[in-house]
């Protein structure tokens, strides 16, 4: 004989139910708009389909077109190197704008609100704008290279080797006001007794700095270089308002040839192809990290 739901039971399942409640809503849009997309372009990637005709599965050709394709490796290549100038400057940016802001002084809080602005600023004007400062003819940096008696400044984004460097600096000087955001984070939950105690043995700034600043940093660091990681690999909307991947071929990245792909030339399976190989890119690079970390806490 069932027995009626006591009290404390008819708690518990009006507690589940609203849990369920605010979980739902959040996990449905999850899934209609990440989970479903991402399943379908694993799917595509093992067909070919120019969404006019009905797909066909092809198996791995569109991998195998992958390795062969001179556009995609030399995207790959650019991403590559977006992803080792972007992580380390932005990062190093950040922490040295934190430990500089991390300290009382007159107008902290201005100059705190004034290095995370660019980063809430529409990237279409933060290209536009360095677009002009970078110009080679009359932008103020290469006036301001000539004045220092600088003959022949570089070209920057007009130019097959300065392209990369002009995009890399402007991602930076965008991003390291938010990094530096959760560096202050980091900082401010290192007790205070641990310097006191560095203090008292003698250490010197230096000694402070990598004794107690650097590890008590790990886990916000870990973070940093993570969300990092993500962004510089899926970067696109500078690079396509900047130099539009170019000149030549100077700037192109994963995600614009993807664009190209699917939107542009209508391969939406190969496009798909290219989008697996990111993912598992950052995947590994993702679990790489995890296991740095994991054996630097040990």
């Amino acid at each position: 004989m069932a027995h009626p739901p006591t009290a404390r039971s008819r708690r518990g399942l009006r507690t589940t139910l609203i849990g369920w409640s605010f979980i739902l809503p959040n996990f449905l849009g999850f899934a209609l708009l990440t989970l479903v997309p991402m399943l379908a372009a694993f799917v595509l990637s093992f067909m070919d389909w120019d969404s006019y005709n009905p797909p066909e599965w092809v198996g791995l050709k569109n991998l195998e077109r992958l390795l062969d394709d001179e556009s995609t490796k030399v995207a790959l290549r650019n991403t590559a190197l977006y992803a080792l100038g972007h992580v380390p400057l932005t990062a190093l940016a950040a922490l040295a704008l934190a430990l500089l802001l991390n300290r009382r002084m007159a107008g902290v809080g201005f100059f705190r609100a004034a290095a995370f602005f660019p980063y809430v600023t529409s990237m279409v004007a933060v290209a536009v704008v360095w677009n002009m400062l970078f110009n080679p003819s009359f932008g103020p940096v290469n006036q301001f290279l000539h004045l220092l008696g600088v003959e022949n400044p570089p070209g920057w984004t007009t130019s097959t080797d300065w392209a990369m460097p002009a995009v890399v600096l402007t991602s930076v000087w965008r991003d390291m006001g938010y990094y530096m955001v959760l560096f202050l984070a980091g900082l401010q939950a290192i007790p205070q007794e641990h310097y006191e105690a560095a203090r008292v043995d003698g250490a010197g700034p230096w000694q402070r700095f990598r004794a107690v600043t650097l590890p008590g940093l790990r886990p916000v660091t870990f973070l940093v270089l993570i969300l990092l990681t993500v962004q510089s690999f899926k970067v696109f909307d500078l690079i396509v308002v900047m130099t539009d991947g170019g000149p030549g071929r100077a700037t192109l990245v994963l995600s614009q040839q993807i664009y190209r792909q699917g939107i542009i030339e209508g391969e939406f399976g190969y496009a798909s192809a290219i989008s697996l190989v990111l993912f598992l890119l950052v995947l590994v690079l993702t679990l790489i990290q995890f296991w740095f970390n994991n054996r630097g806490e040990r």
